[in-house]
């Protein structure tokens, strides 16, 4: 019988329980502020419209993500993650913080990447601290490969970029060899980026920092 082969997926489940502010702000608000998974591409000007839109892949707790939200309402943010505790937290966040250029979906993204997004619709993904898989033999599970890099191609926009950050200095140089090799892409600042000014700082990077990890960052864009 023939073997098969397993797909790479963006996430692996983790236990995690809600608090009460987190599953009340995700029973009020989930309806409005989430966009279902389906097998069609949807029309992302008719979610936000006249913005560019930016992915981020993997939010965990949201902390970065409501803030850059926040400092760019004339931007929209889709937000993917599957830990519902996290989604939780980003909707409790909106509602703090009186920011509502977000959607979020709750759903592996390699699949939303492939079967949600149309050609050439999103301006800019962001991949900040994706699981290291630190041992040699799950290297394989990693996000940031080629195949994957090249199914966030078809749906950027020219000019449009992507960004990820790590503590892990290994899945580093791989990320900076896998968009390297790619045609498609350019590298502005030839090696690592500059950390950017308008991330926010997240909890994985304060343990990072912790553990005195060094922080890089890669950033490429579409030719």
């Amino acid at each position: 019988m023939e073997k098969k082969i397993k797909e790479i997926k963006s996430y692996v489940l983790r236990a995690g329980r809600m608090s009460p502010a987190q599953r009340a702000s995700y029973e009020e608000l989930y309806k409005d502020y989430s966009i279902e998974f389906q097998n069609n591409y949807i029309d992302l000007e008719s979610v936000f419209p006249g913005k560019d839109v930016i992915v981020e892949i993997g939010f965990g707790m949201g902390d970065a993500t409501w803030q850059i939200a926040k400092d760019n309402p004339d931007k929209g943010y889709i937000g993917i993650e599957v830990h519902t505790p996290g989604v939780g937290k980003l909707l409790h966040q909106m509602k703090t913080n009186n920011v509502w250029n977000i959607r979020v979906i709750e759903h592996d993204a390699v699949e939303v990447i492939e079967k949600l997004f149309n050609n050439e619709s999103v301006s800019g993904v962001h991949i900040f601290f994706p699981d290291p898989w630190p041992k040699k033999k799950h290297h394989k599970r990693r996000l940031v490969q080629k195949d994957f890099i090249e199914k966030i191609l078809r749906v950027l926009k020219k000019d449009g970029y992507i960004y990820a950050v790590t503590d892990w200095e290994e899945y580093a140089e791989q990320m900076l060899d896998v968009l390297s090799s790619i045609d498609s892409l350019y590298n502005p600042y030839k090696g690592y980026a500059t950390a950017q000014d308008w991330r926010p700082r997240t909890k994985f990077e304060t343990k990072g920092l912790d553990k005195k990890h060094k922080i890089n960052e890669v950033l490429f864009r579409k030719n």
